[in-house]
Formats: C-alpha cells, structure tokens, sequence
C-alpha cells in the first residue's frame, strides 16, 4: 500500500519509472495508448506495476485520482483524434 501523498510524481516512484517532470512527460508522450486499451492492460507494464495501478483503481482512495489522471494523459492522443474526426 502507498502511504505517501497522492502525486503523479509519487505514482511514478512508487512504479519505478523516471519521477522528474521532464520523466513523467516523456513517459506519457512515448507510451500513448489507444482509447479501447485500459491502463492496466497496456503491455509496457511489468506485472508488479500492473497489479499496483490496478490496485489503487478498485480500492477508489485518493490514489486513484492520480492514476485516473495518468490513463488520461496516456490516452490523450487518441481522444483528441477521435474528437478531431468528428
């Protein structure tokens, strides 16, 4: 369990990955996701940081929040092209 406050940077630490702002945006900008593809099914994930962010999604805390904001930005190309098509 997380025990520290609920930020994008803490949810990065916390999965391994590059925490700094300039990590978290080439995080998101290399690994954009389709819409029909959920977070916790994107094949980057090793399955420690799959089970964490699944996790934080069933349990509804504040950490969920955080990582519904990282599925947005992950998906953020795809909906703006889906809205651009209309």
């Amino acid at each position: 369990m997380i025990t520290t406050e609920p930020t994008m940077t803490h949810l990065f630490l916390q999965l391994g990955l590059d925490a700094t702002e300039e990590g978290i945006a080439q995080f998101i900008k290399s690994h954009q996701l389709p819409t029909a593809v959920p977070i916790g099914d994107a094949a980057y994930w090793s399955a420690s940081q799959r089970e964490l962010l699944l996790d934080q999604l069933k349990s509804d805390a504040p950490w969920s929040v955080i990582v519904d904001q990282l599925s947005t930005s992950l998906h953020s190309d795809a909906e703006h092209a889906a809205r651009a098509a209309l």
